[in-house]
Protein backbone atom coordinates (compact mmCIF):
# COMPACT_ATOMS: atom_id res chain seq x y z
CA UNK A 1 0.00 0.00 0.00
CA UNK A 2 2.67 2.29 0.39
CA UNK A 3 4.87 2.02 -2.70
CA UNK A 4 1.29 2.17 -4.86
CA UNK A 5 0.56 5.38 -3.02
CA UNK A 6 4.41 6.54 -3.35
CA UNK A 7 4.18 5.74 -6.61
CA UNK A 8 1.18 7.77 -7.45
CA UNK A 9 2.89 10.24 -5.74
CA UNK A 10 5.56 10.55 -8.19
CA UNK A 11 3.79 10.36 -10.89
CA UNK A 12 1.30 13.89 -9.82
CA UNK A 13 5.11 15.70 -8.88
CA UNK A 14 5.82 14.05 -12.49
CA UNK A 15 3.03 15.75 -14.24
CA UNK A 16 3.67 19.34 -12.76
CA UNK A 17 7.02 19.43 -13.52
CA UNK A 18 7.04 17.93 -17.09
CA UNK A 19 3.24 19.09 -18.64
CA UNK A 20 4.56 22.58 -18.86
CA UNK A 21 7.69 21.91 -20.54
CA UNK A 22 5.20 19.68 -22.72
CA UNK A 23 3.42 22.22 -23.42
CA UNK A 24 5.66 24.64 -24.17
CA UNK A 25 7.51 22.54 -26.93
CA UNK A 26 4.20 20.93 -28.50
CA UNK A 27 2.46 24.04 -27.98
CA UNK A 28 -0.98 25.01 -27.31
CA UNK A 29 -3.01 22.01 -29.10
CA UNK A 30 -0.90 19.90 -27.26
CA UNK A 31 -2.89 17.42 -24.63
CA UNK A 32 -0.72 15.31 -22.52
CA UNK A 33 -2.64 12.08 -21.61
CA UNK A 34 -1.24 10.59 -18.40
CA UNK A 35 -2.94 7.86 -16.20
CA UNK A 36 -0.88 6.81 -12.84
CA UNK A 37 -3.33 3.56 -13.03
CA UNK A 38 -1.65 2.96 -16.92
CA UNK A 39 1.89 3.47 -14.88
CA UNK A 40 3.39 -0.04 -14.14
CA UNK A 41 6.97 0.29 -13.95
CA UNK A 42 7.49 3.63 -16.68
CA UNK A 43 4.93 6.32 -17.57
CA UNK A 44 2.94 7.01 -21.11
CA UNK A 45 3.01 10.42 -22.46
CA UNK A 46 1.22 11.05 -26.09
CA UNK A 47 0.49 14.43 -27.84
CA UNK A 48 -2.48 15.03 -30.21
CA UNK A 49 -1.72 17.93 -32.25
CA UNK A 50 -5.01 19.87 -33.92
CA UNK A 51 -4.81 21.52 -37.30
CA UNK A 52 -5.70 25.01 -36.90
CA UNK A 53 -9.62 25.43 -38.40
CA UNK A 54 -8.28 27.60 -41.26
CA UNK A 55 -6.59 24.66 -43.04
CA UNK A 56 -8.61 22.19 -44.76
CA UNK A 57 -7.26 19.38 -46.11
CA UNK A 58 -8.08 17.55 -49.52
CA UNK A 59 -9.55 13.84 -47.88
CA UNK A 60 -7.00 12.20 -50.47
CA UNK A 61 -4.52 14.71 -51.67
CA UNK A 62 -1.19 16.89 -51.34
CA UNK A 63 -2.53 20.65 -50.61
CA UNK A 64 -2.20 22.98 -53.60
CA UNK A 65 -0.36 25.92 -53.12
CA UNK A 66 -1.27 29.54 -55.94
CA UNK A 67 1.79 31.78 -55.47
CA UNK A 68 0.84 33.87 -58.19
CA UNK A 69 -2.40 35.15 -59.67
CA UNK A 70 -4.37 33.24 -62.83
CA UNK A 71 -4.25 36.51 -64.71
CA UNK A 72 -0.33 36.93 -63.77
CA UNK A 73 1.39 38.04 -67.30
CA UNK A 74 4.92 36.41 -68.11
CA UNK A 75 7.52 38.81 -69.59
CA UNK A 76 10.49 39.16 -71.17
CA UNK A 77 13.73 39.43 -69.55
CA UNK A 78 17.22 39.60 -70.02
CA UNK A 79 20.04 37.49 -68.28
CA UNK A 80 23.34 38.46 -69.04
CA UNK A 81 26.82 36.72 -68.17
CA UNK A 82 30.65 36.76 -69.29
CA UNK A 83 32.97 39.62 -68.96
CA UNK A 84 31.94 42.53 -65.97
CA UNK A 85 34.79 44.65 -66.95
CA UNK A 86 33.71 46.78 -69.24
CA UNK A 87 30.30 46.99 -68.40
CA UNK A 88 28.69 45.02 -70.93
CA UNK A 89 26.45 43.44 -68.70
CA UNK A 90 24.71 46.49 -67.00
CA UNK A 91 24.88 45.33 -63.80
CA UNK A 92 26.57 48.20 -61.42
CA UNK A 93 27.16 46.41 -58.62
CA UNK A 94 29.76 43.90 -60.19
CA UNK A 95 31.92 47.12 -60.30
CA UNK A 96 30.89 49.44 -57.85
CA UNK A 97 29.90 47.02 -55.06
CA UNK A 98 27.86 48.28 -51.76
CA UNK A 99 30.35 47.52 -48.64
CA UNK A 100 31.96 44.83 -47.84
CA UNK A 101 31.69 43.31 -50.98
CA UNK A 102 34.26 43.16 -53.50
CA UNK A 103 34.50 44.09 -57.58
CA UNK A 104 33.23 41.19 -59.53
CA UNK A 105 35.49 40.44 -62.84
CA UNK A 106 33.33 37.77 -64.33
CA UNK A 107 30.07 36.92 -64.03
CA UNK A 108 29.64 32.99 -64.88
CA UNK A 109 26.37 32.04 -64.62
CA UNK A 110 23.26 33.89 -65.82
CA UNK A 111 22.19 37.06 -64.03
CA UNK A 112 18.79 38.62 -64.38
CA UNK A 113 19.37 42.41 -65.33
CA UNK A 114 16.85 43.70 -63.23
CA UNK A 115 17.72 47.46 -63.38
CA UNK A 116 16.70 47.34 -66.93
CA UNK A 117 12.31 46.89 -66.02
CA UNK A 118 11.38 47.31 -69.74
CA UNK A 119 9.71 44.77 -71.12
CA UNK A 120 12.73 43.20 -73.75
CA UNK A 121 12.56 43.17 -77.32
CA UNK A 122 15.78 43.04 -79.25
CA UNK A 123 19.72 42.83 -77.72
CA UNK A 124 22.99 42.74 -79.58
CA UNK A 125 26.62 42.45 -78.28
CA UNK A 126 28.98 44.29 -79.25
CA UNK A 127 32.98 44.10 -78.09
CA UNK A 128 32.26 45.07 -74.95
CA UNK A 129 29.21 46.89 -75.14
CA UNK A 130 25.60 45.86 -75.22
CA UNK A 131 22.23 47.22 -76.95
CA UNK A 132 19.10 46.53 -75.62
CA UNK A 133 15.44 47.57 -77.33
CA UNK A 134 12.25 47.68 -75.25
CA UNK A 135 8.33 46.53 -76.21
CA UNK A 136 7.10 48.94 -73.94
CA UNK A 137 8.62 52.45 -75.11
CA UNK A 138 8.49 51.86 -78.71
CA UNK A 139 11.31 54.63 -79.97
CA UNK A 140 14.06 53.95 -77.34
CA UNK A 141 16.92 52.37 -77.26
CA UNK A 142 19.45 51.38 -73.82
CA UNK A 143 23.07 50.79 -74.29
CA UNK A 144 25.40 49.73 -71.22
CA UNK A 145 29.75 48.77 -71.53
CA UNK A 146 32.53 50.36 -73.26
CA UNK A 147 31.66 54.36 -75.21
CA UNK A 148 34.85 54.97 -76.25
CA UNK A 149 33.60 55.95 -79.72
CA UNK A 150 29.98 56.99 -78.53
CA UNK A 151 28.72 53.35 -79.99
CA UNK A 152 26.47 54.21 -77.26
CA UNK A 153 25.54 57.51 -78.52
CA UNK A 154 26.65 61.06 -76.37
CA UNK A 155 26.35 59.61 -72.52
CA UNK A 156 27.21 62.30 -69.99
CA UNK A 157 27.23 62.76 -66.19
CA UNK A 158 27.20 65.84 -63.48
CA UNK A 159 30.74 65.59 -61.44
CA UNK A 160 30.90 67.53 -58.46
CA UNK A 161 33.97 68.53 -56.16
CA UNK A 162 34.68 71.00 -54.40
CA UNK A 163 35.35 73.28 -57.36
CA UNK A 164 31.61 72.78 -58.05
CA UNK A 165 29.55 70.85 -60.54
CA UNK A 166 30.59 69.80 -63.93
CA UNK A 167 29.57 67.58 -67.05
CA UNK A 168 31.63 65.39 -68.50
CA UNK A 169 31.67 62.69 -70.92
CA UNK A 170 31.27 59.13 -70.22
CA UNK A 171 33.67 56.60 -71.94
CA UNK A 172 31.83 53.48 -70.03
CA UNK A 173 28.68 53.19 -69.22
CA UNK A 174 27.95 50.39 -66.29
CA UNK A 175 24.21 50.49 -66.21
CA UNK A 176 21.45 50.51 -69.19
CA UNK A 177 20.96 54.38 -70.05
CA UNK A 178 19.16 55.51 -72.97
CA UNK A 179 20.43 56.25 -76.19
CA UNK A 180 19.41 59.69 -77.37
CA UNK A 181 18.25 59.16 -81.37
CA UNK A 182 16.87 62.01 -83.40
CA UNK A 183 13.51 60.35 -84.14
CA UNK A 184 10.92 62.63 -85.69
CA UNK A 185 7.97 60.40 -84.56
CA UNK A 186 9.61 58.86 -81.27
CA UNK A 187 6.21 58.23 -80.15
CA UNK A 188 5.23 56.19 -83.33
CA UNK A 189 8.88 54.52 -84.70
CA UNK A 190 9.31 51.17 -83.22
CA UNK A 191 12.72 49.73 -83.35
CA UNK A 192 12.90 46.68 -84.85
CA UNK A 193 16.48 45.04 -84.62
CA UNK A 194 20.47 46.68 -83.74
CA UNK A 195 23.18 45.57 -84.34
CA UNK A 196 27.05 45.97 -82.96
CA UNK A 197 30.35 46.14 -84.36
CA UNK A 198 33.51 46.42 -82.65
CA UNK A 199 32.96 50.01 -81.98
CA UNK A 200 29.85 51.14 -84.52
CA UNK A 201 26.40 50.37 -83.82
CA UNK A 202 23.06 50.11 -86.58
CA UNK A 203 19.95 50.65 -85.20
CA UNK A 204 16.80 49.44 -87.81
CA UNK A 205 13.10 50.99 -87.24
CA UNK A 206 9.97 50.35 -89.32
CA UNK A 207 9.32 54.39 -89.92
CA UNK A 208 12.28 55.80 -89.69
CA UNK A 209 15.10 54.22 -91.79
CA UNK A 210 18.49 53.08 -90.58
CA UNK A 211 20.70 54.75 -88.28
CA UNK A 212 24.29 54.55 -87.32
CA UNK A 213 26.40 55.51 -84.19
CA UNK A 214 29.74 55.24 -83.16
CA UNK A 215 33.06 55.32 -84.91
CA UNK A 216 33.01 55.78 -88.85
CA UNK A 217 36.95 55.50 -89.72
CA UNK A 218 36.54 53.06 -92.28
CA UNK A 219 33.06 54.37 -93.64
CA UNK A 220 30.85 51.48 -91.14
CA UNK A 221 28.23 53.97 -90.21
CA UNK A 222 27.68 54.66 -93.55
CA UNK A 223 28.71 58.20 -94.35
CA UNK A 224 32.06 60.28 -95.40
CA UNK A 225 35.06 59.49 -93.70
CA UNK A 226 36.49 62.73 -91.55
CA UNK A 227 39.77 62.71 -90.80
CA UNK A 228 40.93 62.47 -87.16
CA UNK A 229 37.20 62.77 -86.30
CA UNK A 230 36.99 63.07 -82.61
CA UNK A 231 34.67 59.74 -81.87
CA UNK A 232 34.40 60.38 -77.97
CA UNK A 233 31.80 62.54 -76.97
CA UNK A 234 30.36 62.89 -80.37
CA UNK A 235 26.82 64.15 -81.22
CA UNK A 236 26.89 62.54 -84.77
CA UNK A 237 23.90 59.94 -85.63
CA UNK A 238 23.50 59.25 -89.07
CA UNK A 239 20.82 58.03 -91.67
CA UNK A 240 21.63 55.35 -93.97
CA UNK A 241 19.81 55.92 -97.27
CA UNK A 242 19.43 52.58 -99.02
CA UNK A 243 17.50 51.90 -101.99
CA UNK A 244 14.69 49.60 -100.79
CA UNK A 245 13.67 49.01 -97.27
CA UNK A 246 15.60 47.61 -94.67
CA UNK A 247 15.03 44.44 -92.93
CA UNK A 248 17.88 42.83 -91.15
CA UNK A 249 21.13 44.22 -89.98
CA UNK A 250 24.60 42.55 -89.26
CA UNK A 251 27.92 44.32 -88.18
CA UNK A 252 31.34 43.46 -88.06
CA UNK A 253 34.41 44.48 -86.80
CA UNK A 254 34.77 47.72 -88.90
CA UNK A 255 32.08 46.72 -91.82
CA UNK A 256 28.25 46.55 -92.18
CA UNK A 257 25.66 44.94 -94.03
CA UNK A 258 21.83 45.75 -94.55
CA UNK A 259 19.28 43.05 -96.32
CA UNK A 260 16.28 44.58 -98.04
CA UNK A 261 13.00 42.99 -98.55
CA UNK A 262 13.38 42.48 -101.49
CA UNK A 263 16.58 40.00 -100.68
CA UNK A 264 18.97 42.24 -101.97
CA UNK A 265 22.65 42.76 -100.12
CA UNK A 266 23.89 46.16 -99.15
CA UNK A 267 27.61 46.39 -97.70
CA UNK A 268 30.00 49.50 -96.73
CA UNK A 269 33.10 49.57 -94.23
CA UNK A 270 36.60 48.21 -94.18
CA UNK A 271 36.91 46.50 -97.64
CA UNK A 272 40.84 44.75 -96.89
CA UNK A 273 39.67 41.15 -96.37
CA UNK A 274 36.91 41.54 -99.19
CA UNK A 275 34.51 41.76 -96.22
CA UNK A 276 32.17 44.48 -97.78
CA UNK A 277 31.38 41.91 -100.78
CA UNK A 278 32.20 44.56 -103.52
CA UNK A 279 34.81 43.27 -105.64
CA UNK A 280 37.66 44.99 -104.15
CA UNK A 281 39.68 45.41 -101.18
CA UNK A 282 39.31 49.18 -100.06
CA UNK A 283 37.11 51.13 -97.65
CA UNK A 284 33.63 52.31 -99.10
CA UNK A 285 31.33 54.84 -97.12
CA UNK A 286 28.11 54.47 -99.35
CA UNK A 287 25.92 51.09 -98.55
CA UNK A 288 26.59 49.75 -102.33
CA UNK A 289 24.63 46.68 -103.96
CA UNK A 290 26.81 43.13 -103.97
CA UNK A 291 27.05 41.31 -106.82
CA UNK A 292 29.18 37.88 -107.20
CA UNK A 293 26.53 34.94 -106.89
CA UNK A 294 23.84 36.54 -105.33
CA UNK A 295 22.47 38.62 -108.37
CA UNK A 296 19.21 37.50 -108.80
CA UNK A 297 19.08 35.69 -105.72
CA UNK A 298 16.86 36.70 -102.62
CA UNK A 299 18.85 36.47 -99.47
CA UNK A 300 16.60 35.85 -96.59
CA UNK A 301 19.77 36.16 -93.96
CA UNK A 302 22.88 37.46 -93.60
CA UNK A 303 25.75 37.42 -90.78
CA UNK A 304 29.01 38.15 -89.82
CA UNK A 305 30.87 38.54 -86.83
CA UNK A 306 34.75 39.41 -87.25
CA UNK A 307 35.87 39.81 -91.51
CA UNK A 308 34.19 36.90 -92.74
CA UNK A 309 30.49 36.66 -93.99
CA UNK A 310 27.19 34.08 -94.89
CA UNK A 311 24.30 34.60 -96.30
CA UNK A 312 21.52 32.27 -97.10
CA UNK A 313 18.67 32.23 -99.61
CA UNK A 314 15.67 31.46 -99.52
CA UNK A 315 15.80 28.44 -101.99
CA UNK A 316 18.28 27.23 -99.04
CA UNK A 317 21.60 28.01 -101.25
CA UNK A 318 24.80 29.13 -98.70
CA UNK A 319 26.85 31.98 -100.37
CA UNK A 320 30.02 33.80 -98.11
CA UNK A 321 32.66 35.95 -98.82
CA UNK A 322 35.60 38.17 -96.81
CA UNK A 323 38.12 36.69 -94.70
CA UNK A 324 38.67 32.71 -95.16
CA UNK A 325 42.21 32.76 -93.32
CA UNK A 326 40.98 29.44 -91.72
CA UNK A 327 39.50 27.74 -94.08
CA UNK A 328 35.97 29.26 -93.53
CA UNK A 329 35.83 29.43 -97.62
CA UNK A 330 38.09 26.61 -98.70
CA UNK A 331 35.25 25.44 -100.55
CA UNK A 332 35.96 28.29 -102.99
CA UNK A 333 39.00 29.32 -102.53
CA UNK A 334 42.66 28.59 -102.07
CA UNK A 335 43.38 32.09 -101.15
CA UNK A 336 42.61 34.14 -97.74
CA UNK A 337 40.49 36.45 -99.15
CA UNK A 338 37.19 36.39 -101.41
CA UNK A 339 36.06 40.08 -102.09
CA UNK A 340 32.88 39.07 -103.60
CA UNK A 341 30.02 37.12 -103.17
CA UNK A 342 30.33 33.02 -103.84
CA UNK A 343 28.41 30.09 -103.37
CA UNK A 344 29.30 27.19 -101.31
CA UNK A 345 28.33 24.10 -102.88
CA UNK A 346 27.68 21.58 -99.52
CA UNK A 347 24.45 20.39 -100.89
CA UNK A 348 24.42 17.10 -98.51
CA UNK A 349 23.64 19.34 -95.28
CA UNK A 350 19.83 20.04 -96.91
CA UNK A 351 18.18 23.06 -97.42
CA UNK A 352 19.94 25.83 -94.76
CA UNK A 353 17.53 28.48 -93.21
CA UNK A 354 19.71 30.31 -91.19
CA UNK A 355 23.55 30.66 -90.86
CA UNK A 356 26.10 31.91 -88.29
CA UNK A 357 30.07 33.04 -88.30
CA UNK A 358 32.38 34.13 -85.53
CA UNK A 359 36.30 34.96 -85.39
CA UNK A 360 37.28 31.60 -87.10
CA UNK A 361 33.81 29.16 -86.97
CA UNK A 362 31.02 29.19 -89.04
CA UNK A 363 27.69 27.57 -88.37
CA UNK A 364 24.18 26.62 -90.40
CA UNK A 365 21.06 25.29 -89.39
CA UNK A 366 19.06 23.64 -92.02
CA UNK A 367 14.93 22.92 -91.96
CA UNK A 368 15.15 19.86 -90.31
CA UNK A 369 16.95 21.62 -86.94
CA UNK A 370 20.35 19.93 -87.85
CA UNK A 371 23.23 21.93 -87.01
CA UNK A 372 26.87 21.80 -88.64
CA UNK A 373 29.96 23.66 -88.01
CA UNK A 374 33.05 24.37 -89.95
CA UNK A 375 36.44 27.02 -89.60
CA UNK A 376 39.03 26.65 -87.34
CA UNK A 377 38.78 26.64 -83.05
CA UNK A 378 36.38 24.26 -80.34
CA UNK A 379 33.13 23.70 -83.07
CA UNK A 380 31.43 20.70 -81.16
CA UNK A 381 32.57 17.37 -81.74
CA UNK A 382 35.03 16.79 -78.97
CA UNK A 383 38.68 17.90 -78.29
CA UNK A 384 39.66 16.21 -81.20
CA UNK A 385 38.00 18.00 -84.48
CA UNK A 386 39.64 21.73 -84.43
CA UNK A 387 39.72 22.57 -87.99
CA UNK A 388 37.72 21.64 -90.86
CA UNK A 389 37.01 22.92 -94.52
CA UNK A 390 33.44 21.26 -94.72
CA UNK A 391 30.40 21.67 -92.03
CA UNK A 392 29.91 18.41 -89.98
CA UNK A 393 26.83 17.42 -88.18
CA UNK A 394 26.65 17.85 -84.60
CA UNK A 395 24.40 14.91 -83.32
CA UNK A 396 20.86 15.80 -82.53
CA UNK A 397 21.40 14.15 -78.73
CA UNK A 398 23.02 16.64 -78.10
CA UNK A 399 20.21 19.65 -78.09
CA UNK A 400 18.27 17.22 -75.73
CA UNK A 401 16.51 15.08 -78.71
CA UNK A 402 15.98 11.55 -77.46
CA UNK A 403 13.10 8.84 -77.44
CA UNK A 404 11.23 10.99 -75.07
CA UNK A 405 11.64 13.99 -76.66
CA UNK A 406 11.96 13.16 -80.63
CA UNK A 407 10.56 16.22 -81.94
CA UNK A 408 13.51 18.49 -80.17
CA UNK A 409 15.71 20.24 -82.49
CA UNK A 410 17.59 23.47 -82.69
CA UNK A 411 15.49 26.67 -84.38
CA UNK A 412 18.45 29.52 -83.83
CA UNK A 413 21.88 29.67 -83.68
CA UNK A 414 24.42 32.20 -83.07
CA UNK A 415 28.71 32.85 -82.56
CA UNK A 416 30.35 35.25 -80.74
CA UNK A 417 34.31 35.58 -81.46
CA UNK A 418 35.28 31.65 -80.89
CA UNK A 419 31.86 29.82 -79.54
CA UNK A 420 28.14 29.41 -80.48
CA UNK A 421 24.81 29.54 -78.76
CA UNK A 422 21.89 27.68 -79.99
CA UNK A 423 18.23 27.68 -79.12
CA UNK A 424 15.91 24.65 -79.01
CA UNK A 425 12.29 24.58 -80.04
CA UNK A 426 11.98 23.48 -76.50
CA UNK A 427 13.11 26.75 -75.63
CA UNK A 428 16.73 25.53 -73.99
CA UNK A 429 19.93 27.35 -74.62
CA UNK A 430 23.19 25.09 -75.48
CA UNK A 431 26.67 26.85 -75.71
CA UNK A 432 30.15 25.99 -76.82
CA UNK A 433 33.13 27.18 -77.71
CA UNK A 434 36.05 28.84 -75.63
CA UNK A 435 34.93 30.04 -72.32
CA UNK A 436 36.86 33.22 -71.56
CA UNK A 437 35.60 34.93 -68.33
CA UNK A 438 32.65 32.14 -68.07
CA UNK A 439 31.02 33.52 -71.04
CA UNK A 440 29.40 30.51 -71.63
CA UNK A 441 27.27 31.06 -68.59
CA UNK A 442 28.28 27.18 -67.31
CA UNK A 443 29.21 28.03 -63.71
CA UNK A 444 32.72 27.85 -65.29
CA UNK A 445 35.79 29.19 -67.23
CA UNK A 446 36.48 25.66 -68.61
CA UNK A 447 36.18 25.38 -72.36
CA UNK A 448 33.17 23.12 -73.17
CA UNK A 449 34.00 21.12 -76.22
CA UNK A 450 30.36 19.60 -76.74
CA UNK A 451 26.95 21.49 -76.63
CA UNK A 452 26.24 21.77 -72.89
CA UNK A 453 22.51 23.00 -71.17
CA UNK A 454 22.56 26.83 -69.68
CA UNK A 455 20.12 26.97 -66.68
CA UNK A 456 18.13 29.76 -67.50
CA UNK A 457 14.59 30.33 -65.41
CA UNK A 458 12.10 30.50 -68.21
CA UNK A 459 11.56 29.63 -72.07
CA UNK A 460 14.68 30.84 -74.18
CA UNK A 461 13.55 33.22 -77.45
CA UNK A 462 16.35 34.90 -78.39
CA UNK A 463 20.63 35.27 -77.61
CA UNK A 464 23.24 37.30 -78.89
CA UNK A 465 27.07 36.95 -78.62
CA UNK A 466 29.57 39.00 -78.06
CA UNK A 467 33.53 38.46 -77.86
CA UNK A 468 33.56 37.56 -74.17
CA UNK A 469 29.76 38.15 -72.87
CA UNK A 470 26.47 36.99 -73.81
CA UNK A 471 22.66 38.46 -73.55
CA UNK A 472 19.76 35.86 -73.30
CA UNK A 473 16.15 37.54 -74.14
CA UNK A 474 13.88 34.67 -71.76
CA UNK A 475 9.69 34.82 -71.45
CA UNK A 476 9.49 34.46 -67.47
CA UNK A 477 8.11 31.51 -65.34
CA UNK A 478 6.71 34.01 -63.21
Amino acid sequence: MERTMLLRHCVENFGRIFLPTTKKYLGANAVPMLHWRQLHCSSDVTAKLKDPPSVKKPPDELPVFQYIGKHTKRVNKAFVWGNTVTGALGIPDFLDPPPRKKVRKYQSVPYCLQDFSQDVRTASCGYGFTILTSLKEKGKVWGTGMNTDSQLGLQKAIRTTHEGARVIVLDYVIAPAPVDLPFTQPQETQVLQVACGRAHTLILTDREGVLSVGNNAYGQCGRPVVESEEYSGSLQVNRIRIDGKVKQLAAGLDHSLFLTEDGEVYGCGWGADGQTGLGHYNSEHRPTKLQGDIQGEKIKQVATFSDCCLAVSEKGDLFGWGNSEYNQLAAVTETTQVNVPRQLQFNYIGKAIQVAVGGTICAVLNDQGQVYVWGYGILGKGPKLQETPIPEQLPEALFGQNEFHPDVSVREIKAGLNFFAAVSTSGDLYTWGVNKHGCLGLGHQKDQYFPWKVSLPGEVLTVDCGVDHMVAIIKSLL
